[in-house]
């Protein structure tokens, strides 16, 4: 093949030279230009480098040479703007932890034309307030729990994936030992963030012994400062979840409960219906992106695990032990549809909303 090769360039310039025997000064130069860039006028395009050949597209395929230079226009990609996407790391959410170490949508969306940025929002209730707004796109991680609200607020949001299920990651923590049943919550202070996975399970709990909410001091704060709340005795409980929940479990703080028969702790994938209906072709490359992150966590669970414990400040042994509660599978199952459809009925009883919400109406299915 070599020889084949070595013998056609041979001749290529042989009939160079004669070319530019035959034609003006300018004409030479040109054919000079040709010979160093590796580009011919034929059919077929021949790459060579350091002594191999390489067989190339046609200049048919090409589609774009210039029939005076000869040379192949790049194929520039529209410029579009911004895609904003919420980065949520707690409980421990690997995929959106490998997913940005290893810049999956920024691969995927900038072949649409688009860079991308990560909304530091966490809590449901912004996340679904900045969705709203147009602030963000894509929602990569918000509890069934802030969907539901937002739907039964008349909001437009959409659910075009499951991001995770993962019921024993979410607790309910104590300051010690003497809370060991919900009566023993009766007014106590508890702190936590409302309108979240979290915020269910403690009134499902409450719930399961014949109380409610009003029955105790909730006190609505995110996980970090819940944590430091109970770490410095100012609350009597804590609803905690990840990370956090793990280190304070180690420290030593009695688990009072975790969701396991109170909550699926669904949590979703989320855009706008108008976005969908406008940007397609963006959604489609989300979902394709989201699967690829959970392929390559497969493929590389060791370097994954590496990732998010230099991510979360967890050894790499901690996030081992807590990966398995966590089931990050995207399809959209019936028993989904079945929890959320309980969620819907919890908080509709529970006064945490006053429309019902038809969960099938809030999942999109691609055409």
């Amino acid at each position: 093949m070599k020889k084949r090769v070595i013998a056609w360039m041979m001749a290529v310039a042989v009939a160079s030279v004669s070319l530019a025997g035959c034609g003006g000064q300018g004409d030479g130069v040109k054919d000079e230009k040709t010979a160093a860039d590796g580009q011919t006028t034929s059919a077929e395009t021949i790459k060579v480098t350091d002594g191999e050949a390489i067989e190339d597209q046609t200049a048919d395929e090409a589609g774009s040479a210039s029939p005076e230079n000869n040379e192949t226009e790049p194929i520039l990609v529209e410029e579009k703007g911004t895609i904003s996407v919420t980065y949520v790391k707690s409980p421990l959410n690997v995929p959106s932890i490998v997913e940005k170490d290893q810049k999956i949508l920024a691969e995927k969306f900038g072949e649409l034309g688009y860079d991308i940025s990560y909304s530091d929002l966490t809590t449901g209730p912004e996340q679904t307030q900045a969705l709203a707004s147009g602030d963000i796109q894509f929602l990569y991680a918000v509890g069934a729990t802030s969907v539901i609200l937002a739907a039964s607020n008349e909001a437009d949001i959409k659910i075009i994936s499951t991001y995770s299920r993962s019921p024993k990651a979410f607790k309910l923590f104590g300051r010690d030992d003497s809370i060991q049943s919900p009566e023993d919550l009766r007014g106590k202070k508890v702190a936590g963030p409302k309108g979240t996975i979290l915020h269910e399970l403690l009134v499902a709990y409450l719930a399961s012994g014949g109380m409610t909410e009003a029955d105790i001091e909730l006190v609505s704060m995110g996980i970090p400062d819940a944590q430091a709340a109970l770490a410095g005795g100012s609350v009597d409980g804590a609803l905690l979840a990840g990370p956090t929940a793990y280190n304070m479990e180690k420290d030593g703080f009695p688990v009072i409960t975790d969701g396991t028969g109170l909550t699926e702790a669904t949590i979703v994938v989320a855009t706008s219906g108008a976005y969908i209906d406008s940007h397609p072709d963006e959604v489609k490359a989300f979902l394709e992106a989201q699967k690829e992150v959970l392929d390559r966590i497969e493929a590389e669970e060791a370097s994954a695990m590496e990732i998010t414990a230099e991510e979360t400040g967890l050894t790499v042994e901690a996030v081992k032990e807590m990966y398995p509660m966590y089931d990050f599978d995207m399809t959209i199952r019936d028993s989904d549809i079945d929890a959320m459809k309980k969620t819907v009925t919890f908080m509709k009883d529970n006064g945490m909303i006053e429309n019902n919400v038809e969960i099938e109406s809030l999942i999109w299915k691609a055409e």
